[in-house]
């Protein structure tokens, strides 16, 4: 028996010896005493990532590292030994009592070492490659950190780790190249945060040397990378306690990293199960060299090189110079900023933000605040918001502005930089005397110009209202063509807006300083000098922060113009019918827009001196400021009533398809209503994403108003709303917006509710009664347009109706 027990004691310890010293590919620890030799390796848990020994090329240096073991194509995502190779394959791993990974060569000389020193008494170390690709040391007992390879990143930029610094303990966490594809020494490059002002990413060739900037997460992309915005399978998080970007995935499913090749490029990679697809390319265009334009110099994208032109209001420093594309020294001020002088800041929209070394930040106040703050810093050259998604956070530059580029349109990386800048001075002159006289001569000749031209043009019944109301008008402000032209710098293409019927809009900054959109009347427009004459009376005493601003017009010669204040975030159609874009217009914004469009309505049916009905309210003629408030713009169908009335009828009838109320479109009878309708079809829109005219479904022909019916009816009305919402949106506050909806749409006028009752049902005050069938809720047969763009007695498939005399737009 004694025989017996001393033949399973050397037993176990033979199994035991056998145990530790054997190959470890089916574990994912490391414990103590046991050793990794070339050609074992250790698998993570789920089988992502092999730690072990590897060679480069046909080179024989050996190396330990991770890669992915379940991608064919050696893709090594971190190495121990990057300054000392093995010469052979005589190298072993091993973690000792201390805590510490140690790889050492054949004569047992130490080649690496984590030189872990966080170990405390009674711990028991053990060493685990995790599926994210982290190797980690910790103590098995307390379950506590000791040392990980996340610390000390290589070339590659793994979900999970970090990029930045730890301010407390001085831990930095950087990204650094390799010296060949071959050899994963230290290279030249390397992506690191440089914390100086608001915390932003570098791609350094040497320490004062950037290549590039990647800039900061301004909320929906780095500020100065194309087209990292974002994405499907990942998201950005800044910690700015410890100062750090991290990204994580939304769906494992994926597998990508972020590289820094020997070269310099860094790139994000995705496995399509066969190579790795370039995902992203950051910074591959000429533009992104650093500073590559100099100071207050903008670099256009759209070339196949460099080429740098000054920020608006500023010339170049050596025109000799830059006549020759030497941009180094870059621009300065046309009027030197001064303290004496008195400023404006000037909004410069679309741009890769500058360099924010010399910038305070303070990411809690708005940016009506920031730019009091701006404005009373005699140091603060401009000012931005650090958050574009949320709105919120406050970015000052002092200094001149460096490393400025152009986005390109649809980048989600552009922002807008406000840029302080000195107020021309201007000399007393007798004009200042005169122009007032003189405004009031040319704005009656104006108005005799219009009385003529509309009487010329159109026999309309309500001339009398017109003309009064025209007289009443006289003191709409009157800007000189000069004016005009220079502001929009002779109507320039790239500060074209849009066009419609009546003519093209243009962006124009006034010598002062204010932004401005001017709207041209063609000289081929057919509609446009009446709606030009009816809008002008329309909108010029109306003041309502849901209403576009009619800032005055210019009548001069054969040039009729009309100037609104400018809104930075175009219309609402640019935002909810876009894939993209609609995206970034979430509920809150979506339900604070529906909101603003039904006061700006309550507005004109009854608060202003005149009833007012649009006769045209469609997403496009929503206009959204730079806070995305909606502002209610084209007035140019519009009809005044006088406070008795309340409907009107007409055999010309105008607006645009999808819009249009039945009784409006059948028998040319339009009322406050009207408005009510279009506003309901508006609603719907909004919610779900889809316009009323052209919506499609395969299982009817109905269009949206009908679509939401069915939904309605089927006690399904939440499957309206757009996907692009995600699950984000108030279920409370969505199935009322579609409930007021169709209340708003319903096929008789009489049931529709006034536009002061939508805003106490928005508000969900009161119970809603049940809405009835919609008017229009199949799709409408699509009439071809005349040459003329008028339509003669074109037959409507829904309904019933006939619409004659229907003036599309």
């Amino acid at each position: 028996m004694g025989r017996l027990n001393m033949i399973l004691f050397y037993c176990c310890g033979l199994l035991f010896i056998l145990i530790t010293n054997s190959t470890t590919a089916a574990t994912d620890t490391i414990y103590p005493n046991q050793t990794l030799k070339d050609g074992d390796t250790i698998v993570s848990a789920g089988g992502i990532f092999e730690l072990g020994f590897f060679s480069l090329g046909n080179l024989p240096y050996r190396y330990l590292g991770i890669w992915y073991k379940t991608i064919p194509v050696l893709t090594v995502v971190w190495v121990a030994n990057t300054k000392d190779q093995l010469l052979d394959a005589s190298g072993i791993l091993q973690l000792n009592d201390k805590g510490e990974l140690q790889l050492l060569s054949v004569s047992n000389i130490s080649v690496w070492s984590s030189l872990s020193s966080k170990l405390t008494a009674n711990s028991s170390p053990v060493a685990q490659l995790f599926n994210s690709g982290n190797l980690v040391i910790r103590d098995d007992i307390s379950k506590d950190l000791i040392w990980q390879s996340f610390d000390h990143p290589g070339d590659t930029w793994l979900p999970g780790m970090k990029i930045g610094v730890d301010l407390v303990t001085g831990i930095q966490w950087n990204l650094t190249s390799w010296k060949t594809p071959d050899d994963p020494s230290l290279g030249s490059y390397t992506v690191w945060m440089n914390t100086d002002g608001y915390p932003q990413l570098y791609n350094m060739k040497d320490e004062s040397n950037p290549k590039e900037r990647f800039g900061y997460w301004n909320g929906r992309g780095f500020s100065g990378m194309l087209g990292l915005g974002p994405s499907d399978f990942y998201t950005f998080d800044l910690n700015r306690e410890k100062t750090y970007y991290i990204y994580t995935l939304k769906n494992r499913s994926y597998i990508t990293r972020m590289t820094l090749n020997h070269d310099g490029n860094f790139a994000q990679l995705v496995w399509n199960n066969k190579t790795w697809d370039f995902s992203t390319r950051f910074l591959e265009v000429k533009c992104d060299q650093y500073s590559v334009c100099g100071p207050y110099g903008r670099c256009s994208i759209n070339t196949t090189k460099p080429t740098c032109a000054c920020l608006e209001g500023f010339e170049p420093k050596l025109p000799e110079e830059w006549s020759v594309g030497k941009w180094s020294n870059g621009c300065k001020h046309i009027i030197d900023l001064t303290r004496e002088k008195r400023h404006y800041f000037k909004n410069f929209s679309d741009l890769k933000l500058p360099d924010s070394q010399n910038s305070w930040f303070n990411s809690s106040i708005s940016l009506k605040e920031c730019k009091n703050l701006c404005a009373n810093n005699v140091s603060c050259i401009a000012f931005a918001n650090s958050d574009i998604l949320g709105g919120n956070g406050c970015l000052m530059w002092s200094g001149e502005l460096i490393d400025i580029r152009e986005a390109p349109q649809g980048d989600l990386s552009g922002q807008d930089l406000y840029i302080k800048m000195a107020i021309p001075h201007k000399k007393k002159s007798y004009l200042k005397v005169a122009l007032p006289v003189v405004s009031v001569v040319v704005m009656l000749i104006f108005a005799l110009i219009l009385y003529f031209w509309r009487n010329k043009r159109l026999n309309n019944n309500n001339s009398d209202l017109v003309n009064k109301e025209q007289k009443q008008d006289s003191d709409l402000p009157f800007f000189s063509l000069n004016e005009v032209v220079k502001a929009t710098s002779n109507f320039a293409d790239n500060n074209k807006l849009g066009q419609g019927g009546f003519g093209e809009v243009y962006k124009g900054v006034l010598e002062e300083g204010g932004e401005i959109a001017v709207k041209r009347l063609s000289k081929t427009s057919r509609q446009g000098i009446t709606e030009f004459q009816n809008e002008a009376i329309c909108i010029a005493k109306l003041q309502h922060r849901n209403l576009v601003k009619l800032l005055g017009c210019c009548v001069q010669g054969e040039e009729m113009m009309l100037i609104y204040e400018y809104m930075p975030n175009n219309s609402l159609d640019f935002w909810l019918f876009d894939k993209n874009n609609s995206l970034l217009l979430d509920w809150p914004q979506r339900h604070h827009i529906i909101n603003g469009i039904a006061r700006g309505l309550v507005y004109l049916h009854q608060d202003s001196r005149l009833r007012i009905i649009h006769r045209d309210l469609k997403a496009s003629n929503i206009l959204l400021d730079s806070n995305m408030n909606p502002k209610i713009s084209d007035f140019g169908l519009a009809r005044m009533f006088k406070e008795y009335e309340t409907e009107a009828n007409t055999n010309h009838v105008v607006g645009t398809l999808g819009y249009i109320s039945p009784e409006y479109a059948a028998n040319g009878l339009f009322s406050l209503k009207s408005d009510v309708f279009s506003f309901g079809v508006l609603v719907l829109e909004i919610v779900s994403g889809k316009k009323n005219r052209g919506f499609s479904h395969q299982a009817h022909h109905d269009n949206l108003l009908g679509h939401a019916w069915r939904l309605y009816k089927e006690g399904k009305p939440h499957e309206l709303v757009d996907v692009a919402l995600g699950g984000s949106w108030s279920a409370c506050e969505v199935l009322q917006s579609i409930h007021v909806g169709l209340l708003c749409v319903q096929q008789n006028a009489d049931d529709r509710p006034n536009m002061s009752s939508v805003v106490h049902m928005l508000g969900g005050e009161g119970a809603l009664p049940p809405p009835e069938q919609p008017g229009f809720f199949m799709e409408m047969t699509r009439p071809k347009l005349e040459s003329s763009s008028i339509m003669s007695t074109v037959s409507v498939s829904t309904n019933k109706v006939t619409i004659t005399q229907l003036e599309a737009r």
